[in-house]
């Protein structure tokens, strides 16, 4: 494209340079002394919205720059005007008259493709190119070196528009725009911008820039047969506001659209001295995006000049700006001590007999040190701050958002890259920490298009005679989910009449159209359908459609109107009894624990009732089969013995608790062993069935195949294909040995059909697999969203409910599970039991013992004297006073409390009496 474009300059260059080849004889033009002019040119279209306001910009600017004697000292600005009259080919000729007479720099020009084909030129001739008003994104400094832009690209522009897009929810949009440089870059950068937001451009409205009113209205009538009611315009001011005057005549400008617009519209109405109410009326409701312009002292300065800034525009202020950084950038450039220098360049010289005159475009030899004096150059303009970042945008873009309404617009937010949507003004956000969070999107309230204050849902269904393509499977069974008939529309089914039903709830008709896929007699592959709708070949796919990962990354899916889940189904046979069922109940380490706990809550009770309990006195051999008795005793509860101690009393409470878990867990697994059917084979669930070696059903076409093989890694040929209720009882009765397969893995709605009439299967396990069955869509299509609503108001209404019952209310056998293998209880669901009771052992162990000492240590402090007490006493005192053994300490236990509280009191009531005497006989002497 660049070699192209140079031909076309070099052909334009021998058009306006005849006459002009004598005055660059020798290929150069030097000036050694600072200059008493500077030549700086200027290019737009004088006839234009944005071309006036440049034009009272550029004009203003050389006034107030010759008259500020702190800059170019003494240097003159001298601007040259060309005319580009909206023309490319007439505004390269422009272009190149202005490079004869040695321009330092030119500002403009305010088309962006006239930009792309001058931007060729500046480069080889090292002149800066300052456009105001060329916002394509595609215009990139890494191919122009010599273009800078001194407004905002549209990049900014339509991120604005894109979060304006999820700030209302909405998902798809169409453009409208002119069809040139301008158009087609503003509208990749929409659609880039929308797809980091999960939304997209649905469709692409272009005309051309020549367009007539036929050719727009074309477009326009186009655009109303979509889905789509948000359209982003993307046009000239000039010529933009015949596409509100056309869609007002089609009736786009009432209720239910959206119409969202660049900085044109914004530009065309600050143009307008005076609002025209013709003009106000085609565009009411809609919002306009506009250049924010801080209200700055020297902006309002600049605006109270009145008349000689009149229908001035953010344009206007950008052109003004780029006036005073020339100035600033020539300033410094002769400031340093560098001189405007032209010479002519080998490579333009003309060949023999050329009649191109090449020679006459000179290179501005000082043209990459005055671009980096632009690009270093930082003030603060009318248009707010000018500097440049890294990448040579200006610093901190930020949009004005507004609503149209009445007479004028009403400003409802701003947008920045710094912070997103907000109502506060950009330049108090670049003071706060950057937050783009949703939460902190706001705008004001909007009235739209028909007067409406309620937000529009943004699409319609597509009003263009075709009605939607839903694909469904043609089952070769359980057709009470989709029940075929020779007329595709005349469907019935579980899965078909919840879609009828959601369709009737939205607020709008949609046309259906059924196409079966599959030849009935076994079921189609549904990832592949779901594929069809990601492929567009179908709109949406009804049925008994599983949300599954793979699926929702390439279809939308509504919300879920039945539960589903993978579980395994498998043979089962009467359970065989012998004489030893009744342990069977509980395991073996179960029943050595049960039995070992009997044993030591008697010998605890016995210990510590030994003492003070005549019924666990005795001889030893009594003593044990007390202890035995008792403790077995309380399995029944008939334990004759009473407790009188408080610790024993407490231990009881405890065991007996124990005791009563243990015999109702006992008796409920019992029956259970003793009624209930056994597995035919080992797998009793999910890990039985992956570290299996056996052959596994599945249903054909559905997920469970797939969903086996990649997330349970079972191989692929220990997986049957099945289609029936039929094939899957026949293929569990043969079991493996026969042919058949151990198990089958499907999903719930299926498995309770199925056990419904055959009782001799049933679940096991529980279901591995969560999910629920939905409606497919294209991605981002709104229908899903809508279709959600309406299920859930089914839901809550309690006609989805209705509609189950009426296709699966299952007859016959229960499918329940809870009866299947019983298995033995172990220790673990008792082992929180047994630790209460064993800490309860050993703290009425720790006390009793603690007591113990207690009483031993009273006794050793009394001194035995001269007393004569009963036989029973006497016999207490000589066998506590022989505690110096472990077998006395054994003896001191085992006598009865009541007998050591009496042998203390004896003592103490002897030392007593000694005391006594001793007093009296010391007494008696004294006497003496």
């Amino acid at each position: 494209m660049a070699m192209a474009s140079l031909w076309v300059l070099w052909f334009l260059t021998a058009l306006v340079t005849t006459g002009a080849a004598e005055e660059a004889a020798n290929g150069s033009s030097v000036s050694t002394t600072r200059p008493s002019v500077v030549n700086v040119g200027a290019l737009f279209t004088y006839n234009s919205i944005i071309g006036r306001a440049a034009m009272l910009g550029i004009q203003q600017a050389v006034k107030d720059v010759n008259a500020n004697p702190t800059i170019l000292s003494g240097t003159k600005l001298n601007v040259i005007t060309q005319d580009t009259n909206c023309s490319g080919f007439l505004g390269t000729i422009e272009a190149l008259q202005l490079m004869e007479k040695n321009v330092v720099a030119v500002v403009g020009p305010q088309s962006s493709g006239i930009a792309h084909v001058i931007s060729h030129v500046v480069n080889e001739l090292h002149v800066p190119l300052l456009a105001f008003g060329a916002t394509d994104p595609g215009l990139s400094p890494r191919e122009y070196p010599y273009f800078i832009r001194t407004t905002h690209s549209d990049y900014f522009q339509m991120n604005a528009v894109a979060d304006l897009v999820e700030f209302y929810g909405w998902r798809e949009v169409t453009a409208i725009y002119v069809d040139d440089d301008y158009g087609r870059g503003g509208v990749i950068a929409l659609g880039d911008a929308l797809a980091t937001k999960r939304s997209r451009v649905s469709y692409k409205a272009g005309f051309s820039p020549k367009a007539d009113l036929n050719a727009i209205k074309e477009v326009l009538v186009r655009v109303n047969l979509m889905e789509s009611r948000v359209y982003v315009v993307h046009a000239n001011p000039d010529s933009g506001l015949n596409i509100f005057s056309l869609a007002k005549d089609l009736g786009m400008m009432a209720a239910g659209y959206v119409w969202i617009t660049s900085d044109w519209l914004a530009s065309s109405l600050d143009s307008f001295i005076t609002a025209d109410s013709n003009t106000m009326s085609l565009i009411q409701g809609i919002i306009a995006l506009r250049h924010h312009t801080p209200d700055s002292a020297l902006k309002k300065r600049f605006i109270s000049k009145g008349e000689a800034t009149s229908g001035l525009n953010s344009y206007g202020l950008y052109a003004y700006d780029s006036i005073w950084l020339v100035a600033h950038a020539v300033d410094q450039f002769l400031n340093e001590g560098q001189t405007i220098n032209f010479s002519g360049n080998p490579r333009l010289q003309d060949a023999k007999g050329s009649r191109l005159h090449l020679a006459s475009l000179q290179v501005f030899d000082a043209g990459e040190s005055l671009l980096q004096q632009l690009l270093q150059t930082n003030f603060t303009g009318l248009s707010g701050r000018v500097q440049f970042d890294s990448d040579r945008n200006l610093i901190q873009p930020s949009y004005d958002i507004l609503n149209i309404g009445g007479t004028g617009s009403r400003l409802i937010g701003y947008w920045t890259n710094y912070s997103g949507l907000s109502v506060v003004a950009p330049e108090i956000l670049y003071q706060k920490p950057p937050n783009t969070s949703t939460q902190s999107q706001k705008l004001q309230s909007v009235i739209w298009p028909g007067d409406s204050a309620t937000r529009p849902r943004g699409w319609v269904f597509p009003n263009n005679g075709k009605p939607l393509r839903i694909g469904v499977p043609n089952r070769a069974s359980f057709k009470q989910f989709v029940t075929d008939s020779s007329n595709s529309n005349n469907l019935g089914g579980f899965c078909i009449d919840v879609f009828d039903a959601a369709i009737k709830l939205l607020p709008y008709p949609v046309p259906c159209s059924f196409m079966l896929i599959g030849n009935g007699s076994k079921n189609p592959n549904y990832d592949e359908i779901v594929n069809m709708v990601a492929r567009n070949e179908l709109d949406a796919a009804v049925g008994d459609f599983a949300i599954v990962r793979n699926r929702t990354r390439i279809a939308d899916f509504t919300q879920p109107y039945t539960e589903s889940g993978l579980v395994i189904v498998t043979r089962v046979r009467e359970r065989s009894t012998n004489a030893l069922a009744f342990l069977k109940p509980f395991s073996v380490e179960m029943w050595c624990v049960t039995a070992a706990f009997f044993i030591l809550v008697g010998t605890v009770v016995w210990i510590l009732e030994h003492r003070m309990n005549p019924e666990f006195r005795g001889k030893p051999r009594q003593q044990i089969a007390t202890m035995f008795w008792f403790s077995f005793s309380t399995m029944f509860f008939s334990h004759r013995e009473n407790t009188v101690s408080t610790l024993g009393r407490l231990l009881l409470i405890v065991w007996l608790f124990v005791v009563l878990i243990i015999n109702s867990s006992y008796t409920a697994s019992l029956t259970s062993i003793l009624t209930v059917q056994q597995l035919s084979s080992g797998i009793k669930g999910l890990d039985g069935l992956i570290s299996s070696t056996e052959p596994i059903g599945y249903q054909e076409g559905k997920f469970a195949r797939n969903y086996m093989i990649e997330e349970l890694n079972i191989r692929e040929s220990r997986l049957v294909p099945l289609n029936s209720p039929e094939q899957y009882a026949k293929a569990l009765e043969l079991g493996p040995e026969g042919g058949g397969v151990a198990a089958i893995v499907d999903e719930v709605p299926f498995v309770e059909i199925f056990l419904s009439t055959y009782c001799q299967f049933r679940i096991v396990g529980e279901a591995f697999t969560k999910n629920g069955w939905g409606f497919a869509f294209q991605r981002d299509s709104p229908l899903a969203v809508d279709l959600s609503t309406a299920i859930l108001t089914l839901s809550e209404s309690g006609e989805l409910q209705r509609i189950h019952d009426k296709w699966l209310t299952r007859t016959g056998c229960s499918s329940s599970s809870s009866d299947i293998g019983a298995n033995q209880l172990g220790l673990r669901s008792f082992q929180g039991l047994f630790l209460l009771c064993g800490a309860v052992c050993v703290l009425a162990l720790i006390i009793f013992f603690i007591k113990i000492c207690h009483q031993y240590i009273r006794y050793s402090s009394t001194k035995v004297g001269e007393s004569k007490d009963t036989e029973i006493i006497h016999e207490a005192n000589v066998r506590l006073g022989r505690l110096k053994s472990v077998k006395d300490l054994i003896q001191f236990v085992d006598t009865k409390e009541e007998d050591i509280d009496r042998a203390i009191q004896s003592k103490l009531s002897d030392k007593q009496q000694q005391s006594a005497r001793t007093s009296l006989d010391g007494c008696s002497i004294s006497h003496m």
